[in-house]
C-alpha cells in the first residue's frame, strides 16, 4: 500500500522560501525551480475533473510541475527510463562504478557547476576509455551510462557520478570481447582507475584555473595566491580519490533497477521529512559511517532550503549521459552487432516505441490496477469532463485555499465540449 508522506518539500518552500529568496543566496534559476516545486499539484498549475460513468463521483487532479528536481514528478519518467534500458541489455556481466570528487572541489563546484560537472563526466568516461582501449584489459570499444549526483544524505555537497558499465566491448571486427582483468570478478583495478581519473580531472580543471577561465571563490586564499594554490594542488595530487567498481549481484537487470532509483532521484524524498515547524525541519538520513544506521537531524528552515538549492542543476544540464557503444549515435548498430556476436542464432526482439514503453511503465507503477477505475464504486470508469484553469496568483501549496492534494470544495472548472 502506498504511504502518503505527511510533509513535502513544497510545504517547506511555502514556509521558508520567501525568506531565502530575499536573502540573495540563490539565483534566478533556483528561484524559478522553487516556485515550480511549490506549486506542483496545486490549483496554481490547473488540472482536470473526472466523473464516474455510473455513480457520478467527481475527482479533481491538479497538474504536476514536471521539473526534474521535484520529488513528486519522477516516478513515471523513472519507470520509462528503466524499461528503455532493459530493452538495451546485453547477455553479459554489468558493473556499477562510482567516480567521486574530494570535498576540496566543492567551492569551485558552487561557482562553476556546469564546467566542473562536465569535467567530472568527461574524466570518468576518458578513464574508462583508456582501460577499454588497452589490450591488456579489453582492447575494444566499451560503453557506459552515467548519472550525476551532487548530494550526501545530509544534503551536503558531494559530487559523484554513478555508471553502468558492461563487462566487455565491441572489437573493430564487430565481435564481442570480454574484459580480461578478472573474468566476472571485477571490471578494472580500482586503484589504477583512481590514479588515471584524478590525473585527467586535475589536468582539465587546473588548466582552466590557471588560464583564468573559472569564477574564483572570493574568500579562499588557494585561488588568489600562487604559493597557496601550488600547495593546495600538490596536496590534491597526494590525496586518494575514490573510485568504486564491483560486479552487481543478481545479474544486469538488478543494476538497471538499482541505478534506476538514482537516475530520477532528487536531493531528498518527501518520505524522509519527519516534521516541519515554524522555524525548523526534522529529517531522517542514513549514516554510512555507522553501517547505514538511521539517524535524524534538525535544520533551520532556510538552511534546509539553502542545502536543497545546492543540488538544483544548471538550466539545461544533462544529468544522464550515454557513451561508447551505449551512446545515442552508436547504440542501434553497435548493440545489434554485439547481440549477433554473443547469440548469433537468436532472433531480434521487437523494439517498443515510446508510447508502448509509457503504457507498460504505467501498468508497472499501478501494479495491475486501473488508474481510471472509480475510487468510490470500484467498478465503473472515470471519464474526463472538464478542466480547471491555472490560478497564476494562487497561495503556496499546503496553505489555505490551495490544498496540496485535492480535497473539500470543488474549484471553478470549465466543462469539456464535444
Amino acid at each position: 500500500m502506498r504511504v502518503v508522506p505527511q510533509w513535502e518539500v513544497s510545504d517547506i518552500i511555502g514556509r521558508f522560501g520567501a525568506g531565502l529568496r530575499a536573502s540573495g543566496h540563490i539565483g534566478a534559476w533556483q528561484k524559478k525551480v522553487l516556485t515550480a516545486l511549490e506549486h506542483c499539484r496545486t490549483a496554481a498549475l490547473g488540472g482536470h475533473v473526472d466523473a464516474c460513468t455510473e455513480c457520478g463521483t467527481l475527482r479533481i487532479s491538479y497538474n504536476s510541475c514536471r521539473d526534474s528536481n521535484c520529488p513528486k514528478c519522477q516516478s513515471l519518467e523513472r519507470e520509462c527510463w528503466i524499461m528503455a534500458r532493459e530493452e538495451e541489455l546485453l547477455p553479459v556481466v554489468y558493473y556499477h562504478a562510482v567516480f567521486t570528487l574530494p570535498a576540496e572541489w566543492n567551492s569551485l563546484c558552487l561557482h562553476n557547476p556546469r564546467f566542473v560537472y562536465d569535467a567530472l563526466f568527461g574524466a570518468a568516461w576518458e578513464t574508462l576509455q583508456k582501460f577499454n582501449a588497452d589490450p591488456k584489459w579489453l582492447g575494444a570499444q566499451g560503453g557506459a551510462t552515467m548519472v550525476l549526483h551532487t548530494w550526501g544524505q545530509n544534503l551536503s555537497l558531494h559530487p559523484h557520478v554513478h555508471a553502468i558499465v558492461p563487462g566487455g566491448g565491441r572489437t573493430k571486427e564487430g565481435h564481442w570481447a570480454k574484459t580480461k582483468g578478472g573474468g566476472d570478478k571485477f571490471l578494472y583495478p580500482v586503484k589504477a582507475l583512481s590514479k588515471v581519473f584524478w590525473a585527467i580531472f586535475m589536468k582539465t580543471v587546473c588548466g582552466a584555473l590557471e588560464a583564468g577561465l573559472l569564477v574564483l571563490p572570493p574568500d579562499e586564499a588557494q585561488f588568489h595566491n600562487g604559493a597557496a594554490y601550488r600547495a593546495w594542488r600538490n596536496d590534491l595530487y597526494q590525496k586518494p580519490w575514490v573510485v568504486y567498481a564491483k560486479r552487481p549481484f543478481g545479474g544486469p537487470k538488478q543494476v538497471i533497477e538499482y541505478l534506476g532509483r538514482y537516475t530520477h532521484k532528487t536531493a531528498i524524498s518527501n518520505h524522509r521529512i519527519l516534521e516541519v515547524t515554524d522555524t525548523q525541519v526534522r529529517l531522517a538520513y542514513k549514516d554510512y559511517r555507522a553501517e547505514g544506521k538511521r539517524r535524524e537531524m534538525t535544520l533551520a528552515g532556510q538552511e534546509f532550503l539553502r542545502r536543497f538549492c545546492l543540488h538544483i542543476r544548471p538550466q539545461g544540464f544533462r544529468r544522464m549521459r550515454h557513451y561508447g557503444i551505449l551512446s545515442n549515435a552508436a547504440k542501434t548498430k553497435a548493440l545489434a552487432a554485439c547481440r549477433n556476436s554473443l547469440r548469433p542464432n537468436e532472433a531480434p526482439k521487437p523494439k517498443k516505441d515510446k508510447k508502448q514503453l509509457r503504457q507498460a511503465a504505467i501498468q508497472r507503477l499501478w501494479q495491475g490496477r486501473d488508474p481510471n477505475r472509480c475510487p468510490a464504486c470500484k467498478t465503473a470508469t472515470m471519464l474526463r469532463i472538464g478542466l480547471v484553469p491555472p490560478q497564476a496568483r494562487a497561495p503556496p501549496a499546503g496553505q489555505a485555499g490551495v490544498p496540496r492534494r485535492p480535497a473539500g470544495s470543488m474549484p471553478h472548472w470549465t466543462p469539456l465540449t464535444n
